[in-house]
């Protein structure tokens, strides 16, 4: 038993990884690359060709306002998500081992709905006649019902809620191997709680959160439907204009090159990460 148990991995074995990362991975992105390329038939589908024309569309302030704001909504969010998520998760470290349990799986349990789900309830939780605003005229603090979506604060709120769980997952296992000691010794040495969270933990997890930040950045980078069901057409992410390009434009070229563009967004951000986890 003993021997067989020392006996190495066969190296075929990482072949069936590798081939399944070449079918469903590299053979469509090289596709979409190809189509990137291909000559626009106007009212048509396209012809295969190399041509920059749908890069040079890059330039335009067309998409320069589309890549901004998709960019600077997955920005807002990633900050927004990791300055709820950190003090949020200290907390949960400093809870019961059953405590703990119950919220991780209600955090799961989140995990589990999907975007249309969070999307629709939100819709309706902030519209003018099933939503909050009855609820906030009844306290008086409004004269009348009025609707909050579609608007930036709805959009924003359904990213953080799909994204919030995800940056509480990746803090939680740092959080709760910190040490509770280097806190305490802060304190003792004259620092007030605030000063030594600001100090002596943040410092200690700059690593994390900035790693928490670029998965909720990547993930929201992709999001597709709250922007539609929630947001204004102003606010319509690189996601929904690739569909639109593609489907409803005929323009599968450009929304090729839009897709490729979003893809190297998105392995830029996570290379960055591996960069700073190999340095630290």
């Amino acid at each position: 038993m003993s021997a067989r148990a020392d006996r190495p991995t066969p190296g075929w074995l990482a072949a069936i990884p590798a081939a399944w990362l070449a079918v469903f991975f590299l053979v469509p992105f090289a596709i979409m690359l190809g189509v990137s390329f291909a000559h626009r038939v106007p009212g048509g589908f396209y012809e295969p060709g190399f041509e920059l024309d749908s890069y040079a569309r890059f330039l335009s302030p067309f998409f320069g306002r589309i890549l901004l704001t998709s960019v600077a909504l997955s920005a807002g969010a990633a900050a927004i998500c990791v300055a709820l998520a950190f003090p949020f998760t200290v907390i949960l470290a400093r809870m019961g081992g059953r405590a703990q349990t119950l919220v991780l799986v209600a955090l799961l349990a989140v995990l589990s709905l999907s975007e249309v789900i969070i999307g629709f309830s939100l819709s309706t939780l902030l519209s003018k006649t099933a939503g909050v605003g009855n609820f906030f005229a009844w306290l008086g603090l409004i004269e009348e019902s009025r609707a909050y979506t579609p608007s930036l604060f709805a959009l924003m709120t359904g990213l953080c809620y799909l994204a919030l769980p995800y940056a509480v997952l990746v803090l939680y296992p740092p959080v709760s191997r910190l040490d509770p000691e280097l806190g305490e010794a802060a304190r003792i040495m004259g620092a007030t709680p605030l000063r030594a969270f600001w100090t002596v933990t943040v410092p200690m997890l700059r690593a994390p959160l900035f790693g928490a930040a670029i998965l909720v950045f990547v993930f929201t980078l992709g999001v597709y439907l709250l922007p539609q069901v929630l947001g204004q057409p102003a606010h319509w992410t690189l996601s929904v204009h690739i569909t639109d390009q593609a489907i409803f434009q005929s323009n599968l070229p450009f929304a090729a090159a839009m897709a490729v563009l979003l893809l190297l967004v998105s392995l830029a951000m996570v290379g960055i990460t591996l960069l700073l986890g190999r340095a630290r």
